[in-house]
């Protein structure tokens, strides 16, 4: 880390205001040449909007932006770019009807006029993809590529326009265990090619592996500053909600009890009609929380959208406490008491243009006693949701605020709140936890202890490896559709789940 007195980025005094809040609150940020800078926060803590004002998405209301020493203006992307100024974010800007080539290209006036020189823009592309080791091939569709190799196009991309100034906003949030590593080496090699990266995150063992230095932002302000190499991430953890976290959960030991979840000889098919569950067989019990472990894309998904009645599967039946479940039918597995926490909180598990309340009560407005005489009964829906508000600590203007106004950790805390209120049997829980903060991670894994205390199977599927060892009693892996292990948490080794996980049978 080359690290001369002289930063390529000076945020100085950076205030920014949306309405009555503060995103940004006097902010100072450097970026020195030749580092990766971490940016760590909790969800809202100002880490992207800092990072949009940078990129010249927004203005801020006060303070002054330097670049390689020159105070500038921003007022679009472009003038960023021109700066050597690039950013990356989690949702690609592709066009996946195009090759990589074209994407690569496409508004930069390669070329004289109207007509772009393909074959020098390859040129330059290949040499790229040699410099930086970002192999991907310039003639394929962008829709035919995984995930990893569409962010390397989005670097590609950034580097055709020989930005040496790189933000990566949450760039691992979408990649499995294999990709983040080739990601990170990528990373290292841009540093030593003399790029400088701003890496937003709120994972804080990625921080703590890619990082030389990391600047901590709560509620819009700069909270720490630390050299990678002095802190570790209890310290940063704390930094990040302002307060100790709890060491580790005490998880009661209970005997489990009768099968609440029977899974028997289960097969189904994804959306490209490939096979993505085979034959599969599983219990979960009372008070035990099975934690079904993989990477992303082997099955997990069909599994919950089959459980959550949004899919029908090509065979096999599933019990719950011993009634068989209708397939396609969400009714019927709220019916059959079943708690449902789907992964895509903002597409399947919320109505995003409803209010809090709404959202509270979708499942149940037609029990729960909220009816008299045909009526909604308006007094007591109230009372309900602001219970729920209070005893889920939901950040909200209000009940009546809109869902979308909300953060995700507290989109999240809304879809706990009204799955758990009716006392489920089984809690179906996918990915419950993916893209939240530290803060908003602790308070869900307490709801999901305290659901098998209260008597609750759980079924938990996670690609998340801490999370599964911390709460499950029992772990199965799932690889291509089949259970690869089925292990005890206390026999469990991470090293053997690892192995399962890629599909080697030991």
């Amino acid at each position: 880390m080359s690290n001369n007195n002289q930063p390529v980025v000076r945020m100085s005094g950076i205030t920014k205001r949306f309405l009555d809040i503060t995103a940004g609150d006097n902010i100072d940020f450097s970026l020195f040449a030749g580092e990766i800078c971490a940016l760590l926060g909790e969800n809202g803590a100002g880490k992207t909007t800092l990072m949009n004002i940078l990129f010249g998405y927004y203005t801020c209301d006060e303070g002054q932006i330097f670049i390689k020493g020159k105070k500038v203006n921003l007022s679009a992307p472009k003038d960023a770019i021109a700066r050597g100024v690039g950013m990356i974010r989690q949702h690609f800007a592709l066009v996946s009807s195009q090759t990589v080539l074209e994407n690569i290209i496409v508004g930069t006036g390669s070329g004289n006029g109207i007509f772009l020189d393909l074959k020098s823009a390859r040129r330059d592309i290949v040499s790229l993809q040699e410099r930086f080791g970002l192999q991907v091939d310039p003639d394929a569709k962008i829709w035919t590529l995984s995930v990893g190799e569409q962010q390397k196009v989005e670097i590609l991309k950034a580097l055709y326009r020989e930005v040496d100034i790189l933000i990566m906003d949450e760039p691992t949030a979408v990649l499995a265990p294999a990709e983040t590593d080739e990601l990170f080496k990528t990373l290292k090699i841009l540093v030593k090619e003399g790029c400088s990266v701003v890496f937003i995150s709120h994972k804080l063992n990625e921080v703590m592996d890619i990082s030389d230095r990391i600047v901590v932002l709560r509620a819009g302000r700069v909270v720490a500053e630390k050299k990678t190499a002095e802190t570790d991430a209890r310290e940063l953890a704390n930094f990040m909600v302002g307060r100790e976290l709890l060491d580790n959960f005490e998880k009661k030991h209970i005997t489990a009890g009768r099968a609440v979840l029977t899974i028997e000889n289960l097969s189904a098919l994804n959306d490209k009609n490939l096979t993505a569950l085979h034959d599969l067989n599983l219990v979960v019990r009372r008070n035990e929380i099975l934690g079904m472990a993989g990477i992303s894309g082997n099955g997990q998904r069909e599994l919950a959208e089959i459980l959550f009645g949004l899919r029908e599967p090509t065979g096999g039946m599933v019990k719950i406490n011993d009634a068989p479940l209708k397939f396609g039918s969400p009714t019927s597995a709220i019916s059959l008491k079943m708690g449902r926490i789907p992964e895509d909180r903002m597409d399947t598990g919320l109505l995003m243009d409803l209010t809090v309340e709404e959202n509270l009560i979708l499942e149940n407005h037609s029990t729960a006693g909220f009816h008299r005489y045909g009526l909604m009964n308006s007094k007591k829906i109230h009372r309900f949701s602001d219970e729920l508000i209070a005893a889920y600590a939901i950040k909200t203007a209000n009940r009546d605020a809109v869902t979308q106004s909300l953060s995700g950790g507290n989109l999240q805390k809304v879809m706990l709140a009204r799955e758990l209120a009716g006392r489920p049997a089984l809690v179906v829980a996918a990915q419950p936890t993916r893209g939240l903060d530290v803060g908003a991670m602790e308070y869900i894994h307490q709801r999901i202890l305290q659901e098998r205390e209260n008597g609750a199977g759980i079924l938990l599927i996670s690609e998340d490896l801490d999370e599964i060892f911390n709460l499950s009693d029992r772990i199965v892996v799932l690889y291509e559709g089949r259970i690869m292990g089925d292990v005890r948490c206390e026999d469990a080794s991470r090293e053997q789940v690892g192995l399962w996980m890629s599909g080697v049978q030991h």
